[in-house]
């Protein structure tokens, strides 16, 4: 649902009646008359959307409200025959289509009808007492901007693997000491939109990061930020920046040295997922560890 205030006038170019108007005019129809209808009116629609969200949407609803019409006409300069306005029940019937041209701007398309009956007038001399109608129809073209960040995808979960059969095992071997080898990734870690903080989810990768590192000596650790392309480029060179420094303060915390760190931003300019200019998305937003010999970015 969603409350109204408009304003709507139309201009008499022309009058035709079936009795004599003032100061000696017969009826017929007046070329030379001039005059003026306007509408304010405050209304309380409700609307019926159908289509796909990211896709083109149709809707049609309808709304109630009063209006205050005014109108005045009159065949020449000597004075009006028609002076008045009324407050009177309304009601008007919209349709239209929407389509999206980015994620945060809609174009749209909207037809309504307005309708407003029972208005009653009082004019001068043999006119007297009148009542008509105020009707308008309108074409509209939109402009919409969405505010907010969209919805995070959340990926499915896993299938819950099927239990392995039971069987007797063979008798095993002599175990043989397991040769110790450093695992370089990439280890990815993800942040939220325009954000450097390291969430839940990072801090788990990089324990697990951290841990791999014990067999790797004192390797060099390299740390990548980027960013997505939502923002400015140079602005994303700062984010994708700090979401480094997050990263090496939170491995600099846990035992690794800063001397084998080193960190370089990358900004939007090496996405993970091809997007247009402004999209945000989640798989670009993040830092990449690598290390270990032949490690780097």
């Amino acid at each position: 649902a969603e409350a109204e205030v408009s304003y709507r006038q139309a201009d008499a170019t022309g009058v035709q009646s079936v009795i004599g108007l003032p100061v000696g005019n017969p009826a017929g129809t007046y070329s030379r008359a001039g005059g003026r209808s306007s509408a304010l009116s405050f209304m309380v629609n409700g609307m019926f959307d159908f289509g796909e969200d990211d896709g083109l949407q149709g809707f049609v609803g309808g709304g109630v409200g009063v209006a205050r019409v005014k109108s005045y006409y009159g065949l020449d300069a000597r004075g009006n025959f028609v002076d008045d306005s009324d407050t009177v029940f309304a009601w008007q019937a919209i349709a239209g289509l929407r389509a999206p041209i980015t994620d945060s701007i809609d174009v749209s398309l909207k037809y309504r009808f307005f309708n407003a009956d029972n208005l009653k007038f009082v004019g001068l001399g043999a006119v007297g007492a009148t009542e008509t109608r105020f009707r308008s129809h309108s074409i509209l073209g939109g402009l919409t901007f969405n505010f907010g960040a969209p919805a995070e995808v959340v990926p499915a979960p896993e299938p819950t693997p099927e239990p392995a059969p039971v069987y007797t095992p063979a008798p095993e071997p002599t175990p043989v000491a397991p040769v110790v080898q450093c695992t370089p990734g990439p280890y990815i870690v993800f942040f939220d939109w325009d954000k450097s903080d390291i969430t839940p989810e990072a801090a788990s990768i990089l324990d697990n990061a951290i841990s791999n590192y014990q067999n790797c000596g004192n390797s060099q650790v390299m740390l990548a930020g980027h960013a997505d392309r939502s923002g400015s480029a140079s602005y994303n060179v700062g984010l994708s920046q700090r979401r480094a420094d997050s990263v090496k303060g939170y491995l600099t915390s846990r035992g690794i040295s800063g001397g084998v760190i080193s960190t370089e931003a990358f900004g939007e300019s090496r996405p993970r997922v091809d997007t247009a200019d402004g999209v945000r998305e989640l798989q670009n937003r993040r830092v990449e560890v690598t290390y270990g010999p032949g490690s780097g970015y």
